[in-house]
């Protein structure tokens, strides 16, 4: 397994990245795995060399934070490994997280959010849930309108003060909003973010514009999510993935349906299908090689199944040419702001 450095940061993760969200318990998501039909997969992650493991509280309530401790506590020594979890959303079982979810007014207060009273709350039920004495990399889920940026950025630092966490990260929104937090930070000595996790695959490239150059210059490490846009771009999605036939993630996963189904989407799928063939890959290997020919540190994969994370790992191993890339990225068409709007 490759690894290599987290931004400028001395932290070493390896070049795939493995998801919690998909252990926890289907009462959160019908796709989701229990404790049992997880441990395997997440062995077998480990015997493939893999050392960064990325949650959130929100995950299946709190369950997926749990799992991640017991397996890693099971498989690996702490000292070796990078936990990597999230906060904004509210933890319970009820809740649907994304760009489409949108405040429910019965919500209680303080619940959510990054107020300074949330992230101190928060950190602490993420430590017990995880079983750990710190967080590797503590993430910004989401940006909190309704608390200042300021705030934010002193709470974050000051949980790394504490030795609860060692670096901050952050996740989807405007380059803008991510440079200003950074600016912040310099400006009155606090932490800075080591990460971004945003929005990053073939089918959705509108990161290129101002978010990844930004994190070239300023060396932010990228962790992107959904590498495969949510399954999309393993070619084997259709219109009418509500209809009886398909699978339980793609009859139940609303957000991939409203971000990828484009007819563009599809052209871009045709085209990945034919590079993968011509190479003798997977869809999923050719996809997670361009990422990572892009410069990614490490794309964040969630796997069901073990041949998942086999076909990840042999990514590692793809070349591209100049050419191959142009052909991959020819089809794809302009996309509206998905992931943080």
């Amino acid at each position: 397994m490759q690894t290599t450095r987290l931004g400028r940061t001395g932290l070493k993760v390896s070049r795939i990245c493995l998801g919690m969200m998909t252990y926890g318990t289907p009462a959160w998501r019908p796709w989701v795995m229990t404790e049992e039909a997880a441990r395997p997969v997440v062995r077998h992650a480990v015997e493939l060399g893999i050392n960064f493991f990325d949650t959130a509280d929100m995950y299946s309530g709190g369950e997926s934070e749990v799992l991640t401790g017991k397996f890693i506590r099971e498989f690996c020594q702490r000292e070796e490994v990078v936990i990597a979890t999230k906060v904004y959303y509210p933890v319970d079982l009820g809740f649907k997280g994304g760009a489409s979810a949108a405040a429910k007014p019965d919500r209680r207060p303080n619940m959510d959010g990054l107020s300074r009273k949330r992230i101190f709350h928060a950190v602490d039920q993420s430590l017990q849930r995880l079983g750990t004495d710190y967080i590797d990399l503590y993430q910004i889920h989401r940006l909190d309108p309704d608390t200042s940026m300021d705030e934010i950025m002193e709470a974050l630092h000051d949980v790394v003060k504490a030795g609860k966490v060692r670096y901050i990260g952050a996740s989807s929104m405007y380059a803008w909003q991510f440079a200003k937090m950074q600016q912040i930070a310099k400006e009155r000595g606090f932490t800075a973010f080591a990460s971004m996790q945003n929005h990053y695959n073939l089918a959705y490239r509108e990161e290129e514009r101002e978010m990844i150059p930004l994190c070239r210059d300023q060396g932010v490490a990228l962790i992107p999510w959904s590498p495969l846009a949510r399954g999309f771009l393993a070619g084997n999605r259709k219109a009418q993935d509500k209809d009886a036939g398909a699978t339980a993630r793609a009859k139940t996963d609303d957000i991939a349906q409203n971000y990828y189904y484009r007819d563009s989407d599809f052209q871009v799928v045709e085209a990945l299908t034919a590079a993968a063939q011509a190479k003798g890959v997977s869809n999923a290997t050719l996809a997670y090689a361009w990422l990572l020919r892009k410069g990614v540190t490490a794309p964040i994969v969630g796997a069901s199944k073990t041949y998942q994370l086999d076909q990840a790992v042999a990514a590692l191993d793809v070349t591209l040419t100049d050419d191959e890339v142009r052909a991959l990225e020819a089809p794809y068409r302009p996309h509206p702001i998905l992931g943080h709007v």
